[in-house]
């Protein structure tokens, strides 16, 4: 009685997933419209109006140990224009930094 109990939990849930399947592959961290902020950003470093994720990965690393989840460009609060860089420190910590895009100040995180 109880595997089958089991069993059926576990083809409710399969069928659960297999249901959310499209809304789950069409969700990204980043929003949807992150392919076309790669292509502003990579305009604009080559431009010179701003300063490369690279460089900004780089700064982040020297000030948290980790690695980057995820990134993507946004306008911040003042209206300037940030990289939103979601961390992975070290430590186990998760930290969102803002960082001005034009001159890689980090405004906030960590």
């Amino acid at each position: 009685m109880n595997v089958r109990l089991t069993l059926a939990k576990g083809i409710a849930a399969l069928a659960l997933v297999a249901a959310a399947g499209p809304a789950l592959a069409q969700s990204d961290s980043l929003g949807a419209d992150w392919r076309q902020q790669q292509g502003e950003a990579r305009a604009k470093v080559k431009s010179g109006s701003h300063i490369s994720l690279e460089r900004v990965v780089a700064e982040i690393r020297k000030r948290t140990p980790g690695r980057m989840l995820d990134a993507g460009l946004e306008t911040g609060p003042d209206g300037r224009s940030v990289y939103r860089v979601r961390w992975a420190a070290a430590d186990g910590r998760r930290i969102d930094f803002l960082v001005d895009a034009a001159n890689g100040q980090i405004l906030s995180g960590g």
